[in-house]
């Protein structure tokens, strides 16, 4: 490429660890994985006592793994050294703060939870693909979807703005014969009226009843609901339940 200007090859930017706190001090590429050995960059208070304020004593390192997000879909594990430090006087004992880097005793990084999220909710791959990916358990990566999914998307209070248009369906997420088999599923279906986009999913509430419904409407802010103006169910006829009452008309 002529005329352009290179930097020094940097790891610590190439893998986005700089924006978590960690730098890489070194590498070990094996067959299956790539190992990223880091410390944590140190900050004026690592040292000084929680309790009292008095200087600490380093009392040498611990080491802690977290899966990261893959590159080329090659899983890459952090072996994070995190210093210990000891007061003298008052004998308490911490670590250095590696929260920006992961949630405490987390299993992986904040840079992979939010790698497997878009995954499966943009990439549409399945639990089982991103387990594989981060070199993880099943249960460990559906945990962490699911923690950050409900603290990104579920939490957000801003979701529900500008909602005036929603429909409600029912659909079958168990094939089994124990447990509930049935959810009722809450879009917004304000995009496709306004012709900006296309639906989206609010959320999703076991069971297919009147009651179910009701009792999502019922959890919601007074003042969405005297915001949104219509509603459509869409399941089949002989499920349909009956408008709830005390609400704007709305259209079937």
């Amino acid at each position: 490429m002529p005329g352009a200007t290179f930097d020094a090859p940097d790891l610590t930017t190439f893998a986005r660890l700089d924006e978590f706190g960690l730098v890489v001090v070194g590498q070990r590429l094996e067959p299956d994985r790539v190992v990223l050995a880091c410390r944590v960059v140190a900050r004026d208070d690592d040292a000084f006592c929680r309790g009292c304020g008095a200087v600490g004593t380093p009392r040498g390192t611990v080491s802690r793994h977290l899966a990261h997000e893959p590159f080329g879909w090659r899983p890459v594990t952090l072996l994070v050294r995190v210093r210990c430090y000891r007061c003298e006087a008052c004998r308490r004992v911490w670590r250095q703060d590696t929260t920006a880097a992961a949630e405490p005793r987390a299993r992986l990084s904040r840079a992979a939870v939010h790698w497997a999220l878009v995954g499966l909710v943009v990439q549409h791959l399945t639990v089982a693909r991103v387990a594989e990916a981060l070199a993880v358990a099943w249960h460990t990566a559906n945990a962490a979807v699911l923690d950050e999914g409900r603290r990104v998307l579920i939490d957000d209070e801003a979701r529900f703005d500008h909602v005036a248009v929603i429909g409600v369906d029912e659909h079958v997420w168990r094939h089994t014969r124990r447990g509930e088999k049935y959810v009722t599923v809450v879009i917004d279906l304000t995009p496709i009226r306004d012709g900006t986009g296309p639906a989206r999913l609010l959320d999703m509430v076991e069971g297919r009843s009147k009651q179910a419904f009701k009792t999502w409407l019922a959890g919601r802010p007074k003042s969405w609901r005297d915001g949104w103006r219509s509603w459509r169910w869409t399941a089949s006829p002989g499920s349909r339940p009956l408008p709830p009452r005390n609400y704007p008309t709305r259209s079937r």
